[in-house]
């Protein structure tokens, strides 16, 4: 998987499925089913849903991988005790500058969903989360402005 670390600070159930899963990916189906038992042993470990986002996107599963997007964003929103509902957060809703935080990891993960669903074809709903990650990260602090330029360079 291009892209993606396994991190020392993982439990350690979710990092031997996650080491299992990368040996694994010659076959792409046993691999998928560990890193599904990952996110089971234990549902708050956000990197897992990182892994599993990464994963179907580089499959061009994108379906899956704005399901696994979606599941992220919901742990990231009950650790950060906000609303997994992108559309109803503000520069109010926490401290968005936090990056060592689950708001950040949420920012991070509506990045992706963005760049997900616009290359599902979904190109008004993905400018719609670019809009709402320049208002509640004027900072840029997760990069979706290169989202929003290549956006922006495949409607031209």
């Amino acid at each position: 998987m291009r892209g993606i670390t396994a991190r020392d600070d993982l439990p350690p159930r979710v990092a031997g499925y996650i080491s299992a899963a990368f040996a694994a990916l010659g076959e792409w189906r046993e691999a998928e089913s560990l890193l599904w038992r990952a996110q089971a042993a234990d549902p708050d470990c956000l990197h897992v849903y990182y892994i599993l986002y990464k994963f179907y996107f580089n499959r061009n599963r994108l379906t899956d991988a704005d399901r696994a997007a979606c599941l992220g964003l919901d742990a990231a929103a009950r650790q950060a005790n906000i609303t997994s509902d992108w559309r109803l957060l503000d520069n109010s809703s926490c401290d968005w500058r936090q990056v060592d935080a689950p708001q950040h990891f949420y920012l991070f993960s509506l990045k992706a969903l963005a760049f997900i669903r616009l290359r599902s074809q979904r190109v008004a709903e993905s400018h719609e989360i670019l809009a709402k990650l320049r208002e509640i990260d004027p900072s840029d602090s997760v990069g979706a402005s290169v989202i929003e330029a290549y956006a922006e360079g495949a409607a031209a």
